[in-house]
């Protein structure tokens, strides 16, 4: 009856277009000061112990190297490596966006940055050589959800501070789905710009791919420093993440030198203002964490699937259904930050590995991010691509499609998550 109570509330003040942060903070204080006699001092004391998880500052870093990266001339470089590599196939500059989404998706954390980053140098020239526009939107808009499997991931922080997961094998966990992904959304796009007969563009020498790669080797070289930092034992990944926006900084700054000194307070406070929101739906989802806990509502929903007869393949399959729908009115770190708790307890008596579980959330996540009504990846694709949301949700269904089988994939077969992380630290 009590967590009946809790999402009614939940829904309804959302439903009012409040945002979720607020909706979730006035959702716990309303229900506590009404329906129980937990002293205030408690809730107060849960808002600052709930954000004092070292892992938490990960976050502002790789928003911060992430937001060097986009403006300081790294995308670009990336994209002529890519273009290099293989631009000479069908849909050439189409799998070079895809290539080179999920190279920048290895250096910052964040699926919207790489859409603006790749897709505000790429899709006009896509246009240029004459692919249509909702081609090239659908590539970058669905290529762009990388951004959060291929580590490092903000997503994949905010889930481990969440579960007590280990953020570690989470980064670990993600490399082959993240690159699996990258070559079925690539292999979509070979297949339709082979249909279509897509312009291809002349093949590139092994020279011109050397100057290509030398001049993008700065940018690269970050993706080396986090995760070979990280599995080396010689930072966590808190420092991997304070590393690599000090690097990002000198790199776009003082190697590329497409960013003035100047430019940089401004990034400094974009940068801030997204970690201050982030941080404060955080705070909001671990207080909302606390009443579901304190309420043994984990607990109950855990005991009461498990005496429904759900075995571990049709939880799994609730699971997507439920993360999907979310999907449709929330964005990926309120879902994770407010379903997490809820769902993890159950998939741990089921014996579901709780990285592969990680995992599944994340792609779920992916899939979030490009449908409408709330996917972000469609709504900063739009502005890039001047379309409707209408026209240009029916351009991305192609790879949505592939984006759903590949999710049932990763859902049913959890050694493609679970073997790199058990390789490294077992």
């Amino acid at each position: 009856m009590n967590s009946l109570i809790i999402f009614s509330l939940l829904i309804a003040l959302m439903l009012t277009g409040m945002p979720i942060s607020i909706a979730l903070g006035l959702t716990v204080l309303s229900f506590l000061f009404t329906m129980t006699s937990v002293p205030i001092e408690s809730v107060a004391l849960k808002l600052f112990t709930g954000i004092e998880k070292f892992e938490i500052m990960a976050i502002p870093f790789f928003i911060l190297a992430g937001n060097f990266l986009t403006h300081g001339g790294v995308a670009r470089r990336m994209i002529n490596f890519a273009t290099s590599m293989v631009g000479h196939w069908h849909g050439g500059l189409a799998l070079a966006g895809v290539m080179a989404c999920a190279l920048f998706a290895a250096v910052s954390g964040s699926s919207p940055a790489t859409v603006v980053a790749i897709g505000s140098i790429i899709m006009p020239a896509m246009v240029r050589q004459g692919y249509p526009k909702g081609f090239g939107a659908g590539v970058i808009t669905t290529s762009g959800a990388l951004g959060i499997l291929i580590p490092p991931s903000i997503v994949m922080v905010m889930y481990s501070v969440s579960t007590n997961t280990s953020v570690g094998q989470l980064f670990m966990a993600g490399v082959i789905p993240g690159l699996l992904l990258a070559f079925f959304l690539g292999l979509t796009t070979w297949f339709l710009a082979r249909k279509h007969n897509y312009p291809r563009m002349k093949k590139a020498t092994w020279a011109e791919r050397l100057v290509a790669f030398r001049k993008s080797a700065w940018g690269l070289l970050l993706i080396v420093i986090v995760m070979g930092g990280i599995y080396s034992g010689m930072f966590t990944p808190t420092e991997a993440a304070a590393v690599s926006a000090v690097y990002a900084f000198i790199v776009a700054v003082f190697v590329y030198k497409d960013m003035s000194l100047k430019q940089v307070p401004k990034v400094l406070i974009d940068s801030a203002a997204m970690s201050a929101m982030l941080l404060y739906i955080i705070t909001n989802a671990v207080l909302f964490s606390f009443l579901m806990t304190s309420e043994n509502i984990p607990q109950a929903m855990a005991a009461w699937i498990l005496d429904s007869g759900f075995g571990m393949i049709s939880f799994l399959l609730v699971v997507n259904i439920l993360l999907l729908l979310a999907g449709n009115v929330m964005e990926p770190s309120s879902i994770v930050l407010i379903m997490a708790p809820i769902l993890f307890p159950v998939a741990m008596k089921l014996g579901i590995d709780p990285v592969h579980f990680g995992i599944i959330m994340v792609v779920n996540m992916e899939v979030g991010m490009c449908h409408p009504p709330v996917g972000l990846n469609l709504y900063v694709a739009t502005g890039i691509a001047k379309m409707g949301i209408t026209e240009l949700t029916v351009a991305v269904l192609p790879w949505l499609m592939t984006m759903i089988g590949f999710l049932m994939l990763i859902t049913y077969v959890p050694i493609i998550s679970t073997w790199l992380p058990r390789l490294i630290y077992n």
